[in-house]
């Protein structure tokens, strides 16, 4: 070992000698030394992988291998004339690597420190580099031995086996991270790679076509959580070995877009940051029994929706800020279940339809779709229903023809369409359920606030995005629907302004009323922007596609101004007109109303929110009938609201009409 040691001082002197050496000069003498080490000790096939790298962010400089395609770990390289690392070790950059990889290696080619999950276990200084610098001369080797058991513990090191729920999702989370901040947005704000090109197609695509606000930034993000969870997904369906190579074959390829940018991934020549990223990634999700560990979580009773729970503990790590501001992914259990059985109630009782949800004639639409909160309770509810009437025997049939053929969702953004997709795999394998090649659920990436369908697009690997659109389009157009049902965003300042919402909101759509217009007259608000809120927009668009159907119900958790605000005077003309039957409870938790209880106690949103929400059930009859509202009001704390949704429904004693 003196003997190798000695050879690679050499050598670093002699690239030191030029003159015009650069941190990257050094590399190779580095690699030989590694490869030369590795022999020596009998370690086959190793692979080691230099990442070039123009900025500070990306990944370390070396990626080992060990023979099975299995991650070692890492190295982060500095220029010897960095004699003291501890003024590395103290950077935003060796910061994020120590947090991200467990087995990490920085070095100045002269000295090493190995650090495991953050902390320092080892270090070696095998030679002075201020000899090599000052005398132009090959400082003779120290600490044979210390270098020896520093590599013998990297070396020695395996990905451990992922046990529980939290701990996989924070490894993805960390990781996720990284390659969002360190790779995509780095890859979309340089020059380069044939690789860049398509990020960069992706994003604009997603831009011109989905999301015209879109940001560099949003996207690295939207991104970085697709590649995830579309790695995880096809972890679900994978037995045995698991790369990034091999994620492509488990993405079903009913579900085109994830097929669309898993095929760069795992088959095109995605940068080489990229791919090491990723790579880590399908090792941590490799060591995981995925499939045990959802189940597992499931029987625990730490939650009936496991996916959810999951992405939740995820956030937490990955962007607690994220978490915060996008509640719309997550709906609390004791709202969805107090909508779904309030309109699995109302369907028997005003429909005929003795088996509710679980009837055949149901059209079921979520057109905020987010992770598929809603639908997923809707499907379980309807399979109680079914089972209990009609027993097992028939579920897969039912399933067949009924929840993969009528009911339907639409959502925006990619990282909850991919979560909603995974979940819907997990709520049909444990109704005994297995979707073939050629199913999948009827979850689409679209605006619904968008009529316009995408046209055949040009950009390669981007194809079924314009497939999704013209399926969707379809359903937005010419499918009827019964059932309604969601969580739409609240943006007072929408990004979605377009001819076909204006002409949704402005004008007497189909039979419904227009919002801008009381008593037949226009409604004269100075500053009517808050009917161009989000919410509002999602409504009018369940009221419309109602309205087409010719009955049915409409059950949503919204932003609760349109209830009392004067600016929302047409809007409320507007439902009644359209409505038979209204059921609002106002949930209150308006802290920026500083609400509190009509005793003066503390009221707390249902949300980590502070605008207040309210649930409402509209119920069209197939005959007109003069309109009734009924209503009620809920205040105190959050626990004390969600234990009344989980023992109630929407039946009139629990109303008063008004």
């Amino acid at each position: 070992m003196k003997k190798l040691l000695d050879h690679y001082l050499q050598n670093l002197t002699a690239t030191s000698r030029r003159g015009d050496a650069r941190e990257e000069s050094y590399y190779k003498h580095l690699h030989n030394l590694i490869e030369q080490f590795a022999d020596l000790k009998k370690i086959k096939r190793i692979d080691i992988t230099i990442v070039p790298k123009k900025t500070e962010a990306g990944n370390p400089d070396f990626r080992i291998w060990d023979g099975k395609n299995h991650i070692t770990g890492y190295i982060e390289a500095k220029d010897p004339s960095i004699t003291n690392l501890d003024y590395i070790e103290d950077t935003d950059q060796l910061r994020r690597y120590l947090s991200t990889f467990p087995n990490v290696i920085l070095t100045n080619f002269y000295e090493f420190r190995l650090y495991r999950e953050g902390k320092e276990i080892a270090r070696a200084m095998i030679g002075r580099p201020i000899v090599a610098g000052r005398l132009q001369t090959a400082p003779p080797v120290e600490n044979v031995e210390k270098f020896t058991e520093l590599f013998d513990l990297f070396f020695s090191f395996s990905i451990p086996k992922v046990q529980t729920a939290r701990s996989l999702a924070v490894e993805l989370a960390k990781r996720t991270r990284f390659l969002r901040d360190e790779v995509i947005a780095v890859e979309l704000s340089e020059n380069g790679s044939k690789g860049r090109k398509h990020i960069v197609g992706f994003y604009e695509a997603f831009k011109k076509y989905l999301i015209g606000t879109l940001s560099e930034k949003q996207f690295a993000d939207l991104y970085a959580q697709t590649i995830t969870y579309g790695m995880f997904a096809a972890r679900t369906r994978a037995n045995g070995e698991f790369s990034r190579k091999l994620a492509f074959d488990y993405i079903p390829h009913t579900i085109g877009i994830l097929r669309d940018i898993f095929h760069f991934i795992s088959l095109g020549e995605p940068p080489t940051a990229l791919q090491i990223i990723v790579e880590d990634i399908a090792e941590i999700l490799h060591v995981a029994d995925v499939n045990k560990i959802l189940h597992e979580y499931i029987k625990s009773g730490k939650g009936k929706d496991p996916i959810i729970h999951f992405y939740e503990t995820f956030l937490e790590t990955y962007d607690p800020e994220i978490r915060e501001t996008r509640g719309v992914y997550y709906t609390p259990e004791p709202v969805v279940d107090y909508i779904v059985r309030s309109i699995h109630a109302i369907l028997k009782t005003h429909f005929s339809l003795p088996d509710g949800l679980a009837s055949q004639e149901v059209k079921l639409l979520d057109p905020a779709g987010g992770t598929l909160t809603f639908p997923a309770k809707a499907i379980l509810l309807a399979a109680e229903e079914f089972k209990g009437k009609y027993g097992v025997g028939a579920l897969g049939q039912w399933i067949k023809k009924h929840i993969l053929k009528n009911f339907y969702a639409f959502e925006l953004m990619m990282a909850p369409y991919a979560i909603g997709h995974l979940k819907m795999g997990f709520v049909f394998d444990d109704l005994g359920y297995k979707m073939s090649d050629d199913e999948r659920f009827q979850l689409y990436l679209t605006n619904s606030l968008e009529m316009e369908e995408i046209e055949q697009i040009t950009i390669p690997g981007l194809s079924s995005l314009s497939e999704e659109s013209h399926r969707a389009g379809k359903i937005k157009k010419e499918q009827s629907v019964l059932v309604i049902l969601g969580n739409p965003p609240y943006s007072g300042i929408s990004a979605n302004i377009n001819d076909w919402t204006e002409k949704l909101l402005k004008e007497n759509l189909d039979g419904c009323q227009s919002y801008y217009e009381i008593d037949g007259a226009p409604l004269g608000e100075k500053n009517p922007k808050w009917l161009q809120d989000d919410y509002v927009k999602f409504l009018r668009f369940a009221q419309w596609k109602i309205q087409q159907s010719g009955y049915g119900v409409v059950g949503m958790i919204t932003n609760h101004s349109y209830l009392d605000n004067p600016t929302f005077r047409g809007m409320r003309q507007s439902l009644m007109k359209t409505f038979d039957e209204i059921y609002i409870i106002d949930l209150h938790g308006n802290s920026l109303k500083k609400e509190t209880t009509p005793k003066g106690g503390k009221d707390e949103n249902v949300f980590d929110i502070r605008q207040g929400v309210a649930i409402a059930l509209f119920i069209k009859n197939k005959k007109k009938k003069k309109p009734s509202v009924f209503h009620a009001d809920l205040f105190g704390l959050r626990k004390e609201k969600y234990e009344w949704l989980s023992q109630h429904s929407a039946v009139k004693k629990n109303y008063t009409q008004i």
